[in-house]
């Protein structure tokens, strides 16, 4: 991980390899940003002017390098683009820094030491930049050749450190908001490494592993369920979608508790570890990300870790529902009735509908600790990517106040979301004449029918939401802000803010 600093010294008595302004996109032109005072002057204050002469104009993303002003230690500027101009007497927004410090980070790959002079006008602003600079610094060597020492001699080693100029080391608010970064940053960072983890080595036993350390690490009381543990509580759904493989699912069950707490929140997350589709087997071209199939499960672990590492007054259990879904004679088929933990019964009309199956058995063991809420996070179905994008993930909900609730949170932190219905006439289409309920229903809308589904399994009276973050939670494009190709960690940040409002009595 990139180390963070904040520092009281001036621009150009600092020794560093960079020098990272922020330019905003004006009306006339390109607008040096607050914190590069001492830049601009020594440019004579035309350093827009150069700018806009090397072709920058302040857009987001956009990254300019020029020579440093003579008598600078550092070398080189860094122009990197903030998007437009607020409005008189107004800020950029957290989101903006984020990005645009995530840009830089990136640009900067094997630096060893760079000097952030972007906007710093409160504690808020130095947490969101620290933030950007260390997810967007990140990368995922474990498996090139000799891992990172190959990409240090390669000079693309990450950024190594990132000093916050304009910040203010003694004051407690900057300090806690660059200590909260970190934490919340290396989680987010260890989800997407195990997003990223190819799936020969990240199996279910081996995902609970993981778990089983972090909770050691951080004080996390950690329970997990094999096969016959499985068996024995007649966790049929898990049992169902991990029959098919030589992998043996688990139920993985983080518990954090707080002295101080008056709330509990339960979040569930979607663990297939390989998603072949089972015995209704995926086409050609749709199964070589198919390892992002546990990303839900990812972003609660590490959600759950950093409540933890935050201290938050607030108690949060975390349940991992890990299982891998292949073909074989063992595998569940297309007709196949079970047994849910529940004691309700699915009729399986589609193996690949087998995310929804896994979560059902979570989020009804979640229910019978009666939290305040619940969430549950899954890269659940195709049909919300057809709706939102790539970049956005639907939120569903039992009820209407606590999805706004979770949509705010989710926008507050940077994470693009999009609240959606749940109409009951689509349920219908789910009924059975063997089972219960089946877990296909009518195809349009399919993303609202997998929400109706797992609705089946919460609990009466216990505040549900659900998260699809099928499209935002592997990024196949090119990087972009502090998002890397791969791996995101999407949902991470949305879950501990609403952590960090439960603590604080304020999620309603």
């Amino acid at each position: 991980m990139t180390a963070l600093t904040l520092s009281t010294a001036a621009a150009p008595g600092l020794r560093a390899d960079a020098i990272v302004i922020g330019v905003a996109k004006g009306a006339k032109g390109p607008v040096v940003a607050p914190g590069a005072e001492a830049v601009d002057k020594a440019y004579d204050g035309r350093l827009a002017g150069v700018l806009e002469t090397l072709g920058a104009s302040g857009a987001e993303g956009e990254v300019t390098k020029l020579p440093a002003p003579s008598g600078f230690k550092a070398p080189v500027v860094v122009a990197v683009g903030l998007g437009a101009e607020p409005e008189k007497d107004a800020g950029f927004d957290a989101e903006a820094l984020r990005r645009a410090a995530g840009t830089a980070a990136r640009a900067l790959a094997g630096s060893k030491k760079a000097a952030f002079a972007l906007p710093l006008a409160e504690a808020a602003d130095a947490g969101a930049v620290g933030e950007g600079v260390l997810l967007g610094a990140y990368s995922f060597d474990a498996y090139k050749e000799n891992g990172k020492d190959a990409k240090a001699r390669s000079g693309k080693a990450p950024l190594a450190e990132a000093a916050l100029l304009g910040g203010k080391p003694r004051d407690k608010a900057y300090k806690a908001a660059i200590e909260r970064a970190a934490a919340v940053a290396e989680e987010l960072n260890r989800a997407r490494d195990l997003v990223n983890t190819p799936p020969n080595d990240l199996n279910p036993e081996a995902f609970a592993a993981v778990a089983q350390a972090a909770a050691k690490e951080h004080g996390i009381k950690v329970q997990v369920l094999d096969e016959k543990a499985l068996v024995k509580g007649g966790y049929g759904g898990i049992l169902g979608v991990g029959s098919g493989s030589a992998s043996g699912p688990r139920l993985v069950k983080l518990s954090y508790t707080s002295s101080k707490a008056t709330k509990s929140l339960a979040f569930v997350g979607k663990g297939i570890t390989y998603d072949s589709g089972g015995i209704s087997l995926k086409p050609a071209g749709h199964n070589e990300t198919m390892k992002c199939d546990m990303a839900g499960a990812a972003a609660v672990f590490a959600a759950v870790v950093a409540a933890a590492r935050l201290d938050l007054e607030v108690n949060v259990t975390g349940w991992l529902a890990l299982a891998e879904n292949m073909p074989s004679g063992s595998a569940t088929r297309p007709g196949d009735v079970l047994r849910m933990y529940s004691g309700k019964t699915v009729e399986v009309l589609n193996t690949d509908a087998e995310g929804r199956l896994v979560l059902a058995d979570a989020l009804w063991a979640a229910s019978q600790e009666k939290p305040d809420a619940i969430i549950d996070v899954a890269t659940l179905t195709g049909a919300m990517m057809v709706a939102l994008g790539s970049r956005t993930y639907g939120v569903m909900a039992n009820d209407d106040a606590f999805r706004t609730a979770v949509h705010e949170a989710a926008e507050e932190v940077g994470e693009p979301a999009w609240p959606m219905p749940l109409p009951e006439h689509l349920r219908k289409g789910m009924d059975s004449a063997t089972a219960d309920i089946a877990n296909m229903g009518e195809r349009m809308g399919g993303g609202l029918v997998a929400g109706l589904f797992l609705r089946e399994f919460v609990g009466e009276g216990i505040a549900w939401a659900h998260l699809d973050i099928a499209g935002p939670a592997f990024n196949e494009g090119g990087p972009f802000g502090y998002t890397p190709k791969g791996g995101t960690g999407t949902a991470v940040r949305t879950l501990v803010r609403v952590a960090e409002l439960a603590a604080a009595g304020d999620l309603g």
